[in-house]
């Protein structure tokens, strides 16, 4: 029987690898390959972790994890090759991606000779304004998905995932929308439990013509970052950004890295690993529309976060 397949799709920071995380901690028994954009962002508990080869990461509890790179395609040949072949695969897409295109390439008919598209997850932050699907690429992701899941309703407001239900209603999308708290959605409605069961059929309508709307700036230092400047660094660029993430140090905290992740106009920090030997001491990404953020800018602002004194306290505060 063909390999089922669950494409998850969303904007940037949406919650995304913390939906496919969670899938692949609690497996339940089956064995599930992930197709990830960002295979470093993949964070399974170090017990699970079996081994890594060849850009394949091997869990203990069958499932297995690779990066996407190259043709989408060629990598799910290669996944439907393994012995034994996974009981479904995951992709999870880039923040930037439309979707409908990735279905276009689903539809190869020597992909579905093996595998089938059973099921697409939009995931949503919660706190997003409804009127952020006024956007296209939005649009589109909602629009060719099967559940919409509303993700960090803990860092919202109390009235937010209301709103966001009515305003996924008011595109007028056939959707079930489901709560997914920590990235946890019934995995009933993500696996089908009927292998005779067909797929619904898919319509990702006309190719469009691909629009490059974001870039990525990097920004790395060799010297700690003060908390309190970057801080105030990320208040002056927040306007600015789609999302930012990375590690540094701190001069507060010397020796340890800090996990920092910005997406939805929130600032996030988190304790990470102890730094590796031979690389920067801090080093972020950042994503924004084109032409709205300048590099210099960028590295004007950031390099008055790195540490010879304590900085003032103020900027943006870290969730």
């Amino acid at each position: 029987m063909p390999v089922p397949i669950l494409l998850v799709t969303g904007f940037l920071g949406a919650g995304k690898t913390t939906v496919v995380n969670h899938l692949l901690a609690h497996a339940e028994g089956r064995r599930i390959a992930a197709v990830v954009n960002d295979f470093g962002a993949i964070n399974i508990d170090a017990e699970l972790i079996a081994g890594a080869s060849d850009g394949v990461v091997s869990l203990a509890n069958g499932c297995i994890c690779c990066s996407l790179e190259g043709d989408l395609l060629r990598t799910l040949s290669t996944l439907l090759r393994r012995d034994p072949k996974p009981d479904y695969i995951v992709i999870e897409t880039s923040g930037v991606a439309d979707p409908a295109d990735i279905v276009r390439n689903l539809m190869d008919p020597v992909i579905l000779r093996e595998a089938l598209l059973e099921t697409v997850l939009c995931v949503m932050d919660a706190g997003t304004p409804p009127a952020a699907l006024d956007d296209a690429l939005q649009r589109s992701q909602l629009r060719v998905a099967d559940i919409v899941a509303l993700s960090k309703l803990d860092l919202a407001d109390e009235g937010a995932g209301m709103r966001m239900r009515a305003a996924i209603r008011a595109q007028r999308v056939p959707a079930m929308v489901v709560d997914a708290p920590h990235g946890a959605i019934p995995s009933a409605l993500l696996f089908p439990t009927h292998v005779d069961r067909a797929p619904a059929p898919r319509t990702p309508g006309p190719k469009r013509p691909a629009e490059d709307r974001f870039e990525t700036l990097s920004w790395t230092s060799e010297h700690p970052l003060s908390l309190p400047r970057l801080q105030q660094a990320i208040a002056r660029l927040a306007p600015k950004l789609a999302r930012a993430k990375g590690l540094f140090e701190t001069v507060e905290q010397p020796g340890r890295q800090m996990v920092f992740q910005f997406a939805g106009g929130r600032a996030t920090l988190a304790p990470g690993d102890a730094p590796a030997p031979g690389v920067p001491r801090a080093g972020i990404v950042f994503i924004a529309e084109l032409g709205v953020l300048s590099k210099a800018e960028l590295d004007s602002i950031m390099a008055a976060c790195v540490a010879d004194e304590k900085g003032s306290e103020g900027g943006i505060g870290f969730g």
